[in-house]
């Protein structure tokens, strides 16, 4: 669904009213009377997969411990386009701030901010429906060569580096063995203000731990908006590097601030090391550049947990 330029201004300006730089997704609430899910809680820790490609090729791509490494796999082994697009989707959720709300907050700012109590309740219904985190670098391998996925998986992505996602989203990552992406802003690293975003310490120490530190842009620039090399340099280049000098480790993936991205941006993403790219905005994946358009929805703040089941079934075939 295509918004105007009016639309994403307003939008812009009501999340920096209410203390909140964010993205934006254009997916709508299913029936809140959806159904939950009734099997046993899965294992604590993030299930390790097997990756064997669908041909039956063994590929060593432990990815499920973040040791994998997808560069490895031979471009003889990377499907086409068609083949990416046609294989079933995996839920891919997207959280902000995980706080409670203020008085300040804003109607359209609450979208953004899930209420700690909330954040549990969701990954309870996680883990209660039998689902298993996976990491940027499993998901390459799964959709360039159909390498295994744990039984239902699903990714939980964070953008912006909110500190909150630190204090208070980690510690229940943390009880329910799942792990997460974490898509920083690099102008707003260790900023103390009106909203607070983790340190290099911080982002160090989710690394370490095994959690996927992934780039946001520099300063939350729409890509559509980019055009000249220097742009595209700090905007893409210069996060990675810093990312990569803080974690130790290589930053691979990449989310577009407000989920927003146009063809001229795809190869700009791609040439610079990224392989995968997420989006919101769109329904679907661009059919010949499938990997720098990965579908995600954002989980809202007004979602109760069987909300979020039901919108985890319609949103992802």
């Amino acid at each position: 669904m295509k918004r105007s330029p009016l639309f994403w201004s307003a939008l812009t300006a009501a999340l920096l009213s209410g203390g909140l730089m964010s993205c934006n997704s254009t997916g709508k609430p299913a029936d809140a009377t959806a159904t939950e899910t009734t099997t046993s809680p899965a294992e604590a820790g993030t299930a390790t997969a097997n990756t064997v490609a669908t041909d039956g090729t063994a590929i060593d791509t432990t990815a499920a411990a973040g040791a994998g490494d997808p560069t490895a796999i031979p471009a003889g082994k990377i499907a086409d386009a068609a083949t990416i697009i046609g294989r079933k989707q995996v839920p891919v959720l997207c959280y902000h701030q995980i706080r409670d709300w203020k008085g300040t907050d804003s109607k359209t700012a609450k979208d953004y901010i899930v209420p700690l109590a909330t954040f549990e309740q969701h990954m309870k219904m996680l883990a209660d429906s039998g689902y298993h985190t996976i990491l940027p670098d499993q998901l390459y391998a799964y959709l360039t060569t159909g390498a295994k996925l744990p039984e239902k998986p699903v990714m939980l992505t964070f953008d912006d580096g909110d500190l909150t996602q630190y204090t208070n989203a980690l510690p229940v990552l943390n009880k329910y063995g799942f792990k997460g992406s974490f898509y920083i802003m690099t102008v707003a690293i260790g900023r103390r203000g009106k909203q607070h975003y983790m340190d290099k310490s911080q982002l160090k120490d989710l690394s370490d731990k095994g959690h996927t530190i992934g780039a946001h842009t520099w300063d939350h620039q729409n890509v559509k908006k980019l055009t000249t090399a220097e742009d595209w340099k700090t905007q893409l280049e210069e996060p990675k590097a810093k990312l990569e000098e803080i974690t130790g480790k290589p930053v691979r993936h990449f989310a577009y601030p407000f989920g927003l991205w146009n063809e001229a941006a795809l190869p700009e993403v791609e040439k610079r090391g990224y392989l995968t790219a997420y989006q919101l905005a769109e329904k679907k994946m661009n059919p010949t550049d499938p990997l720098m358009t990965i579908r995600r929805i954002i989980a809202g703040g007004y979602w109760s947990a069987k909300t979020l089941n039901g919108n985890i079934r319609a949103s992802f075939r």
